[in-house]
């Protein structure tokens, strides 16, 4: 799932922040708040056990006997984590139904108020669009555009895209190899994919996707957010973020095997 937040005026104290462009300003504040949201999540991850994603059989196939630090279908207790596929793991192809249920678990699950719910809180502190203004009502307006932000990306990045270009949309753990290779694996699933055949293809899915939900949003954010300049800001620090997310999931088995001794698997 992608984080969609305007900053449009980050503000700092500190002058060597200030000096960085816009764009890499934004992308540190998100970095820091995604990173805060994994600590917030940390004492709930114990709680979670793996069980196969709800209602997507594709996505129940279990990974070979013996093999360690499973998937599980959240990280550390909260983020969903349904799309990601055990290392050597095999799966039929995907269904239209299969990304039409994955989009709807990753807009409508439990968790998916959480990361609207501290955007919003963020946004709002930093007066990131004053139109909105302060107090309850300007944290509603903050909320409701966050997750409309989600909701919108996560349809056109895992269904309606990749269901005209016939892509697959889970992410393919490689689980093997030394930190750099891993890590370079999981930054490329940015821009590269699966096809519903098998072939590795352009990931179309993300890239456009990505950059239509942006351009969508643009619809819903006052007038002056409606720049081509702010929309193809969103549109790079979504990709990049969902990049991120790739890396994450890619060691999120590692992790929960040290951390956990796989205590969340099965």
């Amino acid at each position: 799932m992608t984080i969609s937040l305007y900053m449009r005026k980050p503000r700092s104290s500190v002058d060597s922040f200030l000096s960085l462009p816009l764009s890499l300003r934004n992308l540190s504040g998100r970095f820091v708040l995604f990173s805060f949201m994994l600590v917030f999540a940390l004492p709930l991850s114990a709680q979670d056990a793996q069980s196969p994603a709800p209602g997507n059989p594709a996505t129940q196939a279990q990974a070979p006997d013996g093999q360690t630090g499973q998937q599980t279908k959240r990280i550390l207790g909260v983020i969903p984590n349904f799309r990601a596929v055990s290392a050597d793991t095999k799966l039929p192809p995907q269904t239209v139904k299969d990304k039409f249920v994955d989009a709807t678990h990753d807009s409508f699950d439990y968790s998916s108020i959480f990361i609207p719910a501290v955007l919003a809180g963020y946004s709002q502190a930093r007066d990131s669009v004053p139109e909105f203004h302060q107090g309850a009502a300007g944290y509603a307006r903050y909320f409701w555009h966050a997750a409309v932000d989600q909701t919108s990306e996560n349809y056109m990045v895992e269904f309606i895209v990749p269901v005209i270009t016939r892509e697959d949309t889970r992410y393919y753990t490689l689980g093997h190899g030394g930190f750099l290779h891993r890590t370079g694996y999981a930054l490329s699933r940015a821009v590269v994919t699966r096809s519903d055949s098998g072939r590795e293809v352009f990931n179309v899915s993300e890239v456009v996707g990505a950059g239509a939900a942006s351009g969508i949003s643009s619809c819903y954010y006052p007038s002056r957010e409606r720049s081509f300049s702010n929309t193809a800001s969103e549109w790079g620090l979504d990709v990049g973020i969902d990049a991120a997310s790739f890396v994450f999931r890619e060691f999120w088995p590692d992790i929960n095997h040290s951390l956990f001794h796989g205590g969340q698997s099965q």
